[in-house]
Order: C-alpha cells, then sequence, then structure tokens
C-alpha cells in the first residue's frame, strides 16, 4: 500500500465518497520522462489521505485505438447526473492538445467516451478542462494553450445536459497577464518559447460569490495557485487576487474531507520528478 510521499504524481484531483467512507485520487501518473506522459488515467483509493490503495486503471486509450496517444493530462472527475464523468487533457501526433469527456457508472471506470471527438475548439491548443453547474446549465471551463496564443486564456463555453455538445458560444474570461504577478514561462521543451500560462482552473462559490482557483508562474520563477473572484456568475468581471503560498506548486483544487473541513489539494513541488500531492486546508 503505498504512502503519499511515494506516488509521483501531477494535478491531483480528489472525489470524496462520502458514503463509503473514501477519496479516490486522480491525477496525471502516466509520467515518462519530464512532463511526458503515456496513454492512461489511474485512481487511488484513500481512508486518510496518507496511505492508498493502487494505482487502478480507469481508461487506456491504446485499448480501443483512441485519437490520443500520450500526454494524458490532469484527469478530474465530477459526479453529474448520477453518473461519473472525467475530464482530461491529452495529445496525439499531428493533433492539437485537447479537453475529451469520458462517462462511467462507478468512480474507478471504465470510463468510455461520450464522443468521438474532443469538447474543446477544433485547431486550438487547449488543456485542463473542468465542468461548473450555474443555474442548471453545465459550463465546461477550459485554458487556450499559452504555446498557441502566448498569453495563455481561461475560457467558458455551455454544454447540453449530456456534456456531448457545446450549447452555445464560447467566451473568454480573461488571460493570464490579466493578473499583475504572473510572469512569462520559458521552457526548454517548448523550443525557446516564452509565453504566460494558464493552467488548472478550477470554480466554487464561497461567501456568496463564484470563485476560481488557477495556476502560472509569478516573481522568482515559481509555479503558484492564484484567485480571482467574479462580481456575477461565469460571465461576470472577474477581480484577481494574490497567491496564498509561498512555495513552489499548484494545479489545484478544493474538496470536502471526510471529516467535513474544506481542503486544497495540488501537486509540490513543481520540479519533475518530484512532484507529489499535497493537502491543506482551505
Amino acid at each position: 500500500m503505498p504512502k503519499r510521499e511515494e506516488i509521483r504524481i501531477r494535478d491531483p484531483f480528489i472525489l470524496t465518497d462520502k458514503e463509503k467512507g473514501v477519496y479516490y485520487m486522480y491525477g496525471t501518473t502516466a509520467l515518462e520522462n519530464g512532463l511526458r506522459a503515456g496513454d492512461t488515467f489511474s485512481a487511488y483509493v484513500t481512508k486518510d489521505l496518507e496511505n492508498f490503495e493502487g494505482p487502478f486503471e480507469v481508461f487506456n486509450g491504446s485499448e480501443i485505438g483512441f485519437w490520443a496517444t500520450f500526454d494524458y493530462w490532469a484527469p478530474e472527475v465530477h459526479k453529474y447526473n448520477g453518473k461519473y464523468y472525467l475530464l482530461g487533457s491529452m495529445k496525439g501526433e499531428g493533433k492539437c492538445r485537447a479537453t475529451h469527456i469520458f462517462v462511467s457508472e462507478t468512480p474507478l471506470g471504465k470510463f468510455r467516451p461520450v464522443t468521438q471527438a474532443p469538447i474543446t475548439p477544433a485547431g486550438w491548443e487547449c488543456l485542463d478542462g473542468t465542468l461548473w453547474v450555474e443555474n442548471g446549465v453545465p459550463y465546461l471551463v477550459f485554458c487556450h494553450e499559452w504555446l498557441q496564443v502566448g498569453n495563455g486564456e481561461i475560457w467558458a463555453m455551455p454544454l447540453t445536459d449530456d456534456l456531448t455538445a457545446p450549447a452555445g458560444e464560447k467566451k473568454l474570461l480573461f488571460r493570464a497577464g490579466d493578473h499583475p504577478q504572473v510572469v512569462n514561462n520559458r521552457e526548454a521543451s517548448a523550443g525557446g518559447a516564452s509565453g504566460k500560462v494558464t493552467d488548472g482552473p478550477f470554480l466554487f462559490e464561497e461567501g456568496g460569490k463564484l470563485k476560481m482557483i488557477w495556476s502560472s508562474f509569478i516573481e522568482g520563477g515559481k509555479y503558484a495557485v492564484l484567485e480571482a473572484v467574479s462580481d456575477g456568475g461565469i460571465f461576470g468581471k472577474w477581480e484577481h487576487k494574490s497567491s496564498r503560498y509561498g512555495f513552489d506548486g499548484g494545479h489545484a483544487m478544493l474538496f470536502d474531507g471526510l471529516d467535513g473541513v474544506k481542503r486544497i489539494s495540488l501537486h509540490a513541488p513543481n520540479t519533475p520528478p518530484n512532484e507529489r500531492a499535497a493537502f491543506f486546508k482551505w
């Protein structure tokens, strides 16, 4: 039974099952060299966030001849309309990185794609799609990647109730550079390209307001969890807040603990191959 500090994982996403008294942890786990990853998604099961069972493979792209063949990143699982939906980022040779949606009757799958094509716009380099439901309408919130647009973007798009297609026009929420702390990132793996990163949006309500946490690079080159607050729902004006944390770590989400305490889940540090899941009270 692996312990938390023994599991290399990026983008850890926690699904709490209060009835069974367990947590399911998903994330980028098929890691090879650096950030390169294989073509599977897996999950771990834990009761205490320190001792885990698994990994349990929940999707294998090669088994079904799936369009995406590598870089299976940042899966997150939401219970919606009585089923479990996995949203994950992935890439294929000659194809744009995209978010695809999968469905299962149980948290451990196996998951199956709800459509043949990804849900993010064709021809866009996209990643880190998340689900948000507002006034009964499901929205895909996702990143338009800095590698394509320079100044990374976060967009929202309404979906049909079965999450198989857009149900209206997508809208830009904000750009990475709108946050005063965000600085250019430079990655040798991108051929020296530089730009401002948007990663890992996660939406939640707090104090009667819609808020978002997301990640980028700030002064000193640190990977950080940043906050934004809307003045009126998902398509309101977003005001940016400072990072709460001074360490190098991010791609975060919030979850309700079995003990009733709300926690944040993220990976830290952001340096391969040392990434580990970290949990803090929110």
